[in-house]
């Protein structure tokens, strides 16, 4: 099987007969697409077929790489168990179907889930500003899911650490870079914890519509859900808008969720913290992230691209929040 970005994907006959054994009698999967914008995890979209009725889409998310693989059970039964307590409710989740974390039953660790309506909006253009309205909005009612105590999801852990900031080679501005790294030696600042998506970012969130009438109309990928600081997830779609749409874009996002309602640390050196910690883990260019961007259509993000902007970025947000 060929995926979308010309690679071979991997098998998946076993799984494909645990995903028959979840549907209804009378159903059947009929056309199989692989999703492409992931990076963790093969997602594929199936068309299911129904003898009496009309059928309805699921989608299956395998992870196949051997990082993914040591962690799966845990990733996968946290999203299954993030997706059972946010249904049904405010923010437009995924129904789960069933998971097999384990491969005790599929050729890798599986989920299925129902399938969203929406698309990815990366590209650059006039609708970008209320897009990152609506991010801010969106994120501001995930912060305020509350859980019962037995359910919260696991305590947030950082993406990276001092001694593991991968510097630019040839960067000119090096002094910079001492400066983030140094900013983020110190002890987490002390914070309110909430709920957090943890990876929410325009990768990961639906939209409908145009113009005005563009509206957010699923969030995904919940594999990472933590419990933890706001300006966190603040932090971490700041640092994604920066890349993909450049400084202003990134810098704007944490003003229009406080209008919506979020609250952020009030201290600028705490905040400036937490952006900085998020920001340093996709040095030195984001590739990580630029992958799945690029097979959507933003061949424009090129390494050296991705890079200056980082590094724009953490100048603007020592500009903002710096002593």
């Amino acid at each position: 099987m060929i995926q979308n970005n010309g690679e071979t994907a991997p098998e998946w006959g076993a799984t494909r007969r645990w995903v028959e054994g979840l549907l209804a009698p009378g159903e059947r999967i009929g056309t199989v697409r692989t999703l492409r914008g992931g990076w963790t995890s093969v997602m594929r979209r199936l068309d299911v077929d129904s003898e009496g009725g009309e059928g309805r889409t699921l989608v299956l998310r395998s992870f196949v790489k051997p990082f993914y693989l040591r962690h799966a059970e845990g990733l996968l039964n946290r999203e299954a168990d993030i997706l059972r307590l946010l249904a049904p409710g405010p923010v437009p989740a995924a129904r789960v179907y069933g998971v097999d974390a384990t491969a005790e039953h599929c050729d890798h660790p599986s989920l299925v889930m129902s399938l969203l309506p929406g698309t990815l909006r990366l590209a650059d253009g006039p609708e970008i500003g209320h897009r990152i309205e609506l991010l801010a909005r969106q994120l501001a009612t995930v912060h305020a899911v509350t859980p019962p105590e037995d359910r919260r999801p696991r305590a947030w852990q950082p993406w990276t650490a001092p001694e593991r900031v991968a510097v630019p080679e040839h960067t000119a501005r090096p002094d910079l870079w001492a400066r983030a790294i140094a900013a983020i030696d110190r002890e987490a600042p002390a914070h309110r914890a909430c709920f957090l998506h943890r990876d929410f970012h325009p990768g990961n969130v639906l939209f409908t519509g145009s113009g005005a009438e563009t509206r957010i109309s699923g969030v995904v990928d919940w594999v990472e859900t933590s419990w933890g600081p706001a300006d966190l997830d603040v932090a971490h779609c700041s640092t994604a808008l920066a890349l993909l749409h450049g400084v202003e874009a990134g810098t704007s996002l944490a003003d229009r969720y406080r209008e919506a309602g979020g609250l952020l640390s009030p201290e600028p050196g705490d905040h400036l913290y937490w952006r900085l910690l998020d920001a340093l883990a996709f040095a030195p260019d984001a590739e990580k992230v630029a992958v799945p961007w690029r097979e959507l259509g933003r061949e424009d993000l090129t390494p050296a691209v991705l890079a200056g902007r980082l590094e724009d970025y953490l100048q603007a947000l020592f500009d903002r929040f710096g002593n």
